[in-house]
């Protein structure tokens, strides 16, 4: 089956996710969060990268990120799982192991409005959907925690939003999503689709080469 295309255009917000290899637990210990966390503070620096929010789960992980040139996506995420992947191998004694990973990550494009402060609320949210903690900021492995009770220093890992978040960012993000949008960003994981309105939709198949995307078959569900 032929590759789905992969934008990689600067001054775009992307939702990017990978999962571990047969639903493996990867994080399992403060240590090996804190590794990732470290690993996306490096991936910030030598890439330039924009990181909007975040979230790490035992088994897989959520990005908002905003690259500023074209093909840095790309470059930032090799780095980042190839590193991720010899780091964990070496600290668990697991060379040779195989793959950490189940594949290549998968990015979605995400329109620069309130669509983007859906998907980083369904990122942060993903711990109390999971039903790992009652409210967002307590799940010390992602933005919202890091947002709410991080140092100054910790806070510097995160750029500030092109679309504004909102006041009383605490109440906003610990408020459920409704159901409908939850839809649509599950259908925008599941087949792969940029997320936003339909126009703009439209707009991103045309000029990205994308219809394929739409007409594709369904993926997994993704927390």
């Amino acid at each position: 089956m032929p590759r789905i295309p992969r934008v990689d255009v600067g001054d775009y917000a992307y939702h990017v996710i990978n999962r571990s290899n047969g639903r493996f637990t990867v994080f399992d210990t403060d240590a090996n969060y804190k590794d990732f966390e470290f690993l996306l503070s490096e991936m910030k620096e030598q890439y330039d990268m924009r990181i909007l929010a975040y979230v790490l789960m035992p088994n897989h992980w959520h990005l908002l990120l905003y690259p500023k040139s074209d093909g840095d996506l790309a470059r930032a995420m090799q780095w980042l799982g190839t590193t991720h992947t010899r780091r964990f191998h070496t600290q668990t004694g697991t060379i040779g192991g195989g793959h950490l990973y189940q594949g290549r990550y998968k990015s979605f494009l995400i329109q620069k409005d309130n669509h983007l402060l859906s998907v980083l609320k369904y990122i942060e949210r993903n711990p109390v959907r999971a039903k790992l903690v009652k409210h967002t900021e307590d799940w010390r492995w992602g933005s919202a925690h890091r947002r709410i009770f991080g140092a100054r220093k910790e806070q510097k890992l995160l750029t500030t939003s092109p679309v504004p978040l909102p006041l009383g960012y605490r109440r906003w993000i610990n408020t459920p999503e409704p159901s409908e949008e939850l839809a649509a960003l599950r259908q925008s994981v599941c087949k792969g689709v940029p997320y936003g309105r339909d126009s703009w939709q439209g707009v991103m198949v045309e000029r990205f080469k994308l219809a394929q995307v739409l007409r594709g078959p369904g993926r997994p569900k993704s927390n």
